[in-house]
């Protein structure tokens, strides 16, 4: 069965359950480039949990490793996954995610476009918390599968952010390793386009390229000290496009334009290519 047109549904999934631990967190901040300028300073309330004087938190995109897709894809039909590429996120928080505990997810498919070479699909779901059935998070994706367009269907929504043309008001850069991806992936993502050479190849790529979720958590690690105070409370909801592949050892910087509690920022590679671009961003200040 081929991609299924008419699997958009107001219907939730059932819900799934996901445990997670102190050593997540922390492996997910390690992934995600904390602690690299300063490993016994800066961050260590993400990257360490028994620092004299320091409380571990998380931070606050780990929820998208925590949520994945949230059992969103299922009426999909099917795919060849070697040809699923990441779309974008948005992340709404509405609690401070906790560093360990256990959450349930349910999620739904919100549509499903014709790009001509490709099919996008749109998926939303929300996490709660097992115990006390509180919101923690609500996550929005959409993925690409290329060679399953050309169905007839809608293109879908095309929004584009017109970008300020004055200087950013922040920007802040981050060297990403270059074994990054293979730290990364601990977290979860084992798709060997992150970490086989020969994967990568057969990909079109000269060599395995960075999750892009990674490219989002270092992203939401800028917008968090230089927004945020580098408090994870005040981080409320963050939205992004992946636009261009990123490489492991590529300087990360990310641009952002202030107005009052909310952001517009883009994420640009050392070439200032735009690799996470219609980014939005809320906080509170």
């Amino acid at each position: 069965m081929p991609i299924n047109p008419d699997a958009a549904s107001e219907e939730w999934s059932e819900w799934t359950e996901r445990s997670w631990t102190s050593k997540d967190a922390l492996l997910y901040a390690l992934g995600v480039g904390a602690g690299v300028q300063d490993p016994t300073g800066f961050e260590l309330e993400f990257t360490t949990e028994n620092s004299s004087g320091v409380n571990q938190r998380a931070l606050p995109t780990i929820g998208v490793v925590l949520g994945g897709l949230g059992a969103g894809m299922r009426n999909v039909g099917t795919f060849n996954p070697a040809f699923l590429v990441d779309g974008g996120r948005t992340i709404e928080i509405h609690k401070e995610i906790p560093v360990e505990g256990t959450l349930k997810t349910r999620g739904r498919v919100t549509g499903v476009y014709d790009k001509g070479s490709g099919a996008v699909i749109a998926t939303e779901s929300e996490s709660v918390d097992a115990k006390t059935e509180e919101l923690l998070f609500t996550l929005k994706a959409n993925v690409f599968i290329r060679g399953e367009g050309g169905f007839g269907g809608d293109r879908g929504p095309s929004e584009k952010i017109e970008f300020p043309t004055s200087a950013p008001d922040h920007e802040v850069t981050y060297q990403t390793r270059e074994d990054q991806a293979l730290l990364y992936r601990l977290s979860g993502d084992r798709n060997p386009l992150h970490s086989d050479p020969e994967f990568a190849k057969l990909a079109g790529f000269p060599k395995p390229i960075l999750h892009g979720l990674c490219t989002y958590g270092f992203t939401g690690r800028a917008l968090l000290h230089a927004l945020c105070g580098s408090d994870p409370a005040n981080f409320k909801r963050m939205e992004g496009r992946f636009s261009k592949p990123v490489f492991p050892g590529e300087a990360l910087t990310v641009r952002m334009w202030v107005d009052g509690d909310n952001a517009l920022f883009q994420t640009v590679n050392p070439n200032g290519d735009v690799v996470l671009d219609q980014g939005r961003f809320a906080f509170s200040s």
